[in-house]
C-alpha cells in the first residue's frame, strides 16, 4: 500500500512535512472545580514485569520510577486485560474486557474497525467535569479519523496510530505495511518519523500540556511507543546501559517519568496529581536482546501466562496514597476508569463495564481486598484461564513459546514453537512461575473456577467452545 492509497483508506489529510511542534490552538474545556485532582497515565508498550528497578531490573537504573514506588504504592499483581496491544488499550480506555467492546485482537493499517463511538473513554467520562485532556503517543484503537483520540474525548493528540513496527522496515513482513504516519490532531504531518525522537517528543508535549493547564484539572494520557520493537533511543541515553539498547530505552522512559514528576513539583501541583505507570502487556520474548524480561513469571507477550499480562505497576499521589506501600491484591487496567470516576465524582458510563473501584487498594485501606471475584484471561475470543484470589486455573489451550531457547539478536526475532497446556491449577502465592499443577489436590477449587468460567462464557463467549456470549457489543466500523 503506497501513501496515496493509505490516505484514501484512512480518510486523513497530509500536511506539509515539518518537524513536529506544539498545536497552537486546542479545544478548551469548560470551567472545572479547582478541587478536582489531576490525572496522568504513563502506559508503556511491551515492558516486562522485571523491567523496572523495584521489580528487579538488571543492567540499568530507573531512579524516577523507583522514587514513584517509594512515594506511592507498588502493585505486584496488577494485570493488563490482554496480552497484546489493541485489546489492552481498549480495556484501559473503556473499563471493559476487550471482548465486550469487540476489540480482542491487534489491528493495523488495513483495519476498518476501531473503538466505537458508543463507548465512553476515560477522557469522555471526565469532560463533563471540565477536564483538559490530551493523548501523546501510541493510540492503536483505530487509525481512521472517527477512531482517533480527538473523537473520543481528547482535546489534543500527537503520536502514532498503531505500533511502530508497522512500517516498511519491518524485519519479517515489510511488504505488508505502508509508510508509518505521525499524526497531530487528525492530520498526518510526517511519514516514517525519526523514531529516536519519539519518547522525547511525547514527553515535551506532555510537559507543555501540564504547564498550560496547571490552573485547571487535567487528564494526560502518555502511551509511549517504546519499548516495542524496533527499539530507538535518543542520543541522551544511547549507549548508557549495561544491558544494551533495551536498557537505554528503559532509561529514557524513566527520564520521561522524571520530567513529568519534576514539572508537577515545579508548578506546585504535585499533591493534586495522581500518576499511574503501567504497560500494555509483557515482553516480546522472541526478540531476545531487544525484549524485556518477565522475571519470575512464565512466558511473555501473546500468552495468557502471567508473563504475558502481569505488569509492573506503580501509583503515586502524595498525601493520598501512603508512601512505600505494596499491594498484592489482584487488580487490572479495567479498574482505572471506575476508580478515576470515584475520586473525581464523574459519572460512570451508561453502558456496562467490567472494572471496579480499587481506591481502597490504592489508598492502603486496612484489610482492603480485590473487588473482583475473578479475573478472566482471554486471547482473542478464547477464554484460556481464570484467577480467583491466589488460584489460577488454565483451561486447555495452545500457546506460543521459545521452549527454553534464547530469542533473537539485533532486532530480528526467532520463531516460536507451539506449546500445549491441559487443565492445570496453580497457587500463585507459592508458584509465581506457574510450574506446578496442583489440580489433583484441590478438586473443589477446580470445580469453583470452572463454574466461574462457564458464567463468563455465557456473558462474553468462548471461541474454543464455539460460544459467542450474550453481552458483546459491536466495535466501530468504517
Amino acid at each position: 500500500m503506497n501513501r496515496r492509497d493509505f490516505l484514501k483508506t484512512a480518510g486523513l489529510t497530509a500536511a506539509a512535512l515539518a518537524v513536529p511542534g506544539c498545536s497552537d490552538s486546542l479545544r478548551t474545556s469548560g470551567k472545572a472545580s479547582a478541587d478536582k485532582p489531576n490525572l496522568v497515565i504513563v502506559f508503556c508498550d511491551d515492558v516486562g514485569y522485571a523491567d523496572v528497578g523495584v521489580f528487579g531490573a538488571k543492567g540499568y537504573q530507573t531512579p524516577n520510577l523507583d522514587r514513584m514506588a517509594a512515594e506511592g504504592v507498588k502493585f505486584t499483581d496488577f494485570y493488563a486485560a490482554a496480552p497484546s496491544c489493541t485489546p489492552s488499550r481498549a480495556a484501559l480506555m473503556t473499563g471493559c474486557y476487550p471482548q465486550r467492546v469487540s476489540l480482542p485482537n491487534v489491528i493495523g493499517p488495513s483495519a476498518k474497525t476501531g473503538i466505537s463511538s458508543a463507548e465512553q473513554t476515560i477522557a469522555e467520562v471526565l469532560k463533563p467535569l471540565g477536564y483538559a485532556t490530551a493523548c501523546y503517543g501510541k493510540w492503536h484503537l483505530g487509525h481512521h479519523p472517527k477512531f482517533l483520540p480527538m473523537r473520543h474525548g481528547f482535546d489534543d493528540y500527537f503520536g502514532l496510530p498503531y505500533s511502530n513496527d508497522m512500517w516498511p522496515q519491518h524485519p519479517e513482513r515489510p511488504e505488508r505495511y505502508p509508510d508509518l504516519p505521525l499524526i497531530e490532531g487528525e492530520r498526518i504531518i510526517e511519514y516514517n518519523p525519526d523514531q529516536t525522537q519519539l519518547t522525547t517528543w511525547y514527553t515535551e508535549r506532555a510537559v507543555r500540556f501540564i504547564e498550560r493547564n496547571k490552573d485547571q484539572p487535567f487528564f494526560l494520557y502518555l502511551p509511549h511507543s517504546m519499548a516495542h520493537v524496533p527499539l530507538f533511543v535518543s542520543d541522551k541515553f544511547k549507549g548508557k546501559s549495561e544491558q544494551g539498547l533495551y536498557g537505554d530505552v528503559m532509561m529514557e522512559i524513566d527520564w520521561s517519568v522524571g520530567q513529568i514528576l519534576s514539572t508537577l513539583k515545579r508548578l506546585g501541583i504535585d499533591k493534586k496529581t495522581l500518576v499511574i505507570f503501567s504497560s500494555d502487556n509483557g515482553p516480546w520474548l522472541s526478540y531476545g536482546d531487544h525484549a524485556g524480561s518477565a522475571g519470575p513469571l512464565r512466558e511473555g507477550k501473546g500468552t495468557t501466562f502471567d508473563g504475558g499480562q502481569r505488569e509492573s505497576t506503580i501509583m503515586r499521589w502524595p498525601g493520598k496514597i501512603p508512601a512505600g506501600t505494596v499491594c498484592s491484591e489482584p487488580a487490572s487496567t479495567m479498574d482505572v476508569l471506575p476508580t478515576i470516576a470515584k475520586i473525581t465524582g464523574a459519572k460512570l458510563p451508561a453502558r456496562r463495564i467490567d472494572g471496579k473501584d480499587i481506591w481502597p487498594l490504592m489508598s492502603g485501606k486496612p484489610g482492603a481486598k480485590s473487588p473482583h471475584e475473578a479475573f478472566f484471561y482471554y486471547r482473542g475470543f478464547a477464554l484460556e484461564a481464570v484467577r480467583s484470589g491466589k488460584w489460577k486455573l488454565h483451561l486447555p489451550h495452545g500457546y506460543r513459546t521459545l521452549a527454553g531457547r534464547k530469542g533473537g539478536t539485533g532486532g530480528r526475532p526467532v520463531k516460536y514453537e507451539q506449546g500445549k497446556i491441559g487443565l492445570a491449577l496453580f497457587d500463585l502465592e507459592k508458584d509465581i512461575g506457574e510450574r506446578h499443577d496442583v489440580s489433583a489436590g484441590h478438586p473443589d477449587v477446580v470445580e469453583r473456577l470452572l463454574a466461574l468460567a462457564d458464567e463468563m462464557r455465557q456473558d462474553l463467549g468462548d471461541s474454543a467452545k464455539k460460544m459467542t456470549g450474550r453481552n458483546r457489543r459491536p466495535p466501530g466500523r468504517i
